[in-house]
């Protein structure tokens, strides 16, 4: 698997429920990016001195037009890592973390993709494992819908 982000990385896991299940925002992939044209969440690297919670909201915001005082955020858990230094990539230190940063919407928000993306999508929870995931989300979807259930 190749990790990106010097300082680890950071997705915005943003929920919408509605009666009984809940919709995630998913994010398709432009192919140019790295696991391209799979399915995930709104992320990516974090900078020098930022928070998880500060990274899913820069790169929810340039991805998807998502801003951040259009949710509330209600837990943040790091979902991969951490990871040994990687002596082909000097630049990652070791103890490279994915985190997830669970939010609500109130509302299906308007969504606004840059090239970044093929598409953006409110899918049904029951949905999401119908889509070509990317492989480190799919392998993470079952912990994190347990997770969603638990907190909405």
């Amino acid at each position: 698997m190749r990790l990106w982000g010097k300082y680890g990385a950071a997705g915005l896991l943003l929920v919408y429920p509605e009666n009984e299940s809940f919709h995630v925002l998913m994010q398709h992939r432009a192919s140019w990016t790295s696991q391209g044209d799979t399915w995930a969440l709104p992320g990516g690297a974090r900078d020098l001195g930022e928070t998880p919670e500060q990274t899913a909201a820069r790169e929810a915001y340039e991805e998807t037009g998502v801003r951040s005082e259009d949710y509330n955020i209600v837990e943040t858990r790091v979902t991969a890592g951490p990871f040994e230094a990687d002596p082909q990539r000097p630049e990652l230190a070791g103890g490279w973390t994915y985190s997830t940063v669970l939010a609500l919407a109130e509302e299906k928000l308007s969504l606004l993709p840059n090239e970044e993306s093929y598409e953006l999508r409110w899918v049904e929870a029951g949905d999401v494992e119908k889509l070509k995931l990317m492989p480190a989300f799919a392998q993470a979807w079952p912990e994190l819908f347990t997770w969603i259930a638990s907190r909405i």
